[in-house]
C-alpha cells in the first residue's frame, strides 16, 4: 500500500505561509511596541501572548466563533470574498498563525530591546532615514533573535493540532496536517502509519533546532573573530 504524502506537503504549506505572515507582523509590532509606551500596552501584549497559556482547544473554539459561517469575520469573508475558513486549509493557516505568533513576537521584542540604540541615533544624525536605519543597522543587529523566533514559529506551526482540528477539521487531502494524521491513525489503530508520521515530524523539528543551534554558534564565532 503506497503512502499518501499529502499531510507532509500540507503541513509544510501551512507552516510556511503562517511563518511568513507571523515573521513580518511580529517584527513590525515588536519594533513598534519596544519603542512606544501607551495606555493599554500591557493588555494588548497579554492578549498577544495568551495562546501560549491557553489549551489549543480553547484557542480553536475562539477562532471558530470568529471565523465560523455565522462568526463576525467568517460571515464577512464569505459574503464579500467567497472565502470559507472553516474546514479549509485557510483555517489551518489561521490556527497556525495564532498559536505561533506569541513565540515570534516575544523573540522579536527581546531582539529589538537588545540593540544599542545609540547606533541608531548616530545614523539619524548622519542623515539616514528611519527606514534605512532599520534595514541597515537595527535589523542586522536583531537578526539572531529574529531568526530564533522564525524557526520556533515554523516548528510550532508545523506541530499545531488542537486549534487546527477545531477550525479546519479532518478532511483527507485538504486539512489533514501531520499532527491530525497521527491522531486519527492512532484512533483507527493504524500504528504503522502513526509511527511513520511521528518519525517525519520529529525529524523536521529536530533538523530545524539543530540548524538554528549551528547558525548561532557560527554567528558567535564570526562575531568573536571580528572583535
Amino acid at each position: 500500500m503506497t503512502q499518501d504524502y499529502s499531510p507532509l506537503f500540507l503541513s509544510l504549506k501551512v507552516a510556511g505561509i503562517s511563518t511568513v505572515i507571523v515573521f513580518f507582523t511580529g517584527v513590525f509590532l515588536a519594533r513598534l511596541f519596544s519603542r512606544k509606551q501607551f495606555f493599554g500596552k500591557s493588555v494588548i501584549e497579554a492578549l498577544i501572548t495568551l495562546p501560549l497559556v491557553l489549551p489549543p482547544t480553547v484557542v480553536g473554539f475562539g477562532l471558530l466563533l470568529l471565523f465560523g459561517k455565522n462568526g463576525w469575520i467568517g460571515k464577512w469573508l464569505l459574503e464579500w470574498f467567497q472565502i470559507q475558513v472553516v474546514f479549509s486549509w485557510v483555517g489551518a493557516v489561521i490556527a497556525s498563525i495564532v498559536v505561533s505568533f506569541p513565540l515570534m513576537y516575544q523573540s522579536a521584542v527581546a531582539a529589538m530591546e537588545s540593540i544599542d540604540h545609540r547606533l541608531e541615533k548616530v545614523a539619524y544624525t548622519m542623515g539616514a532615514s528611519k527606514w534605512r536605519t532599520f534595514w541597515t543597522i537595527s535589523f542586522p543587529l536583531a537578526w539572531p533573535g529574529l531568526l530564533a523566533g522564525l524557526v520556533l514559529s515554523f516548528a510550532r506551526g508545523l506541530g499545531e493540532f488542537g486549534a487546527t482540528l477545531m477550525l479546519a477539521g479532518n478532511i483527507p487531502g485538504k486539512t489533514d496536517t501531520i499532527p491530525i494524521a497521527i491522531y486519527f491513525a492512532v484512533e483507527a489503530g493504524n500504528m504503522e502509519k502513526a509511527t511513520f508520521w511521528v518519525m517525519i515530524i520529529v525529524a523536521l523539528g529536530f533538523s530545524a533546532i539543530m540548524w538554528l543551534n549551528w547558525w548561532n554558534k557560527r554567528s558567535f564565532r564570526y562575531q568573536t573573530r571580528q572583535k
